[in-house]
């Protein structure tokens, strides 16, 4: 009979835990970009807010959310350590 060799072969994923950690914490800065984008609604619907035209909603949160995007890309890009 032939032997059989046990081996645990570890499976080859695209990515190392490093970058799937790194995907979490983009995840997270776009989340935070979005959350800032919130609020600014009028409490009469007949009235117009001008807040809703603030620097965090305008300028702020979009750039967040551009650095998240960026940062995702990065943490795909990013090779792992070689062990």
């Amino acid at each position: 009979m032939a032997t059989k060799k046990e081996e645990k072969e570890k499976p080859d994923f695209a990515l190392g835990p490093e970058n799937y950690k790194l995907l979490g914490i983009g995840f997270l800065i776009i989340v935070v970009g979005f959350l800032l984008m919130l609020g600014g609604k009028s409490q009469d619907p007949s009235e117009f807010s001008h807040d809703i035209f603030s620097f965090r909603r305008i300028t702020l949160a979009p750039v967040v959310v551009l650095a998240g995007f960026v940062f995702e890309i990065w943490a795909i890009m990013k090779k792992p350590k070689e062990k």
